[in-house]
């Protein structure tokens, strides 16, 4: 029994009784809101291991649900439901964060090995609500960081890199892995997209940029948060 637990922001009464339901079946741990605005209250405040998150909700739609999350850093898995079947539309919403996207109406069994494929390929590791390294504070949950106390302004893209690195603390992660899991690339192309990133993390986490002590490179190896 699987005791992964799971965020369902949902406006469709019956239809979250029902997923509710066969997934507390299959040993999941459930809670539900009903709009965008609460959904994306409850991710940012809790932690959950994966998100199902309709497209059409009042108050914030999904995609903005989603990229909000993003923008804050989270990393938790998103499977994103919505009625349209449009191309167009299923672009969008991987674009804006979503890991995989199922069109309504769907039978439960996909989903729930859906469900199943994304938890496995989440990244295992736990990770602190709040890393400290240095004279650097970063909180994960709120999408803060600080240096010396002072708040310190970064990007989604660095706080993903960031908390990827933090997930394998102490193991080296290649730039190849890195520009697949953190930008979403299916090659390695030639780029220097990762390098300048790990620049400006230094530039303003580490107390010496020029000569890090936790943020390092390993010569042909990659990366490591040590």
């Amino acid at each position: 029994m699987s005791s992964k637990k799971i965020l369902l922001v949902e406006d469709e009464a019956g239809l979250v009784l029902t997923l509710t339901d066969r997934l507390e079946m299959q040993g999941y741990a459930v809670e539900s809101a009903a709009d965008g605005a609460a959904g994306l209250e409850k991710a940012l405040a809790n932690s959950y291991d994966l998100i199902i998150l309709d497209v059409m909700l009042p108050q914030m739609n999904g995609f903005e649900v989603c990229r909000k999350l993003r923008e804050h850093g989270s990393m938790v898995p998103i499977l994103m439901l919505t009625a349209r079947a449009q191309l167009a539309d299923k672009v969008h919403g991987l674009k804006t964060g979503a890991d995989d996207y199922l069109t309504k109406p769907f039978e439960v069994m996909e989903l729930l090995a859906r469900l199943e494929a994304l938890l496995r390929r989440a990244p295992q590791a736990s990770v602190p609500e709040a890393l400290r390294f240095g004279p650097a504070e970063v909180d994960f949950k709120r999408g803060e960081a600080r240096v010396n106390g002072a708040p310190v302004s970064l990007s989604a893209r660095e706080f993903q890199l960031l908390r990827y690195l933090a997930e394998r603390r102490g193991e080296v992660v290649s730039r190849a892995e890195l520009l697949k899991d953190v930008w979403g690339y299916t090659c390695a192309p030639l780029t220097r997209t990762v390098d300048v990133h790990i620049t400006w993390l230094r530039q303003k986490l580490e107390e010496d940029p020029k000569h890090p002590r936790h943020i390092l490179t390993l010569r042909g190896a990659g990366y490591k948060l040590a």
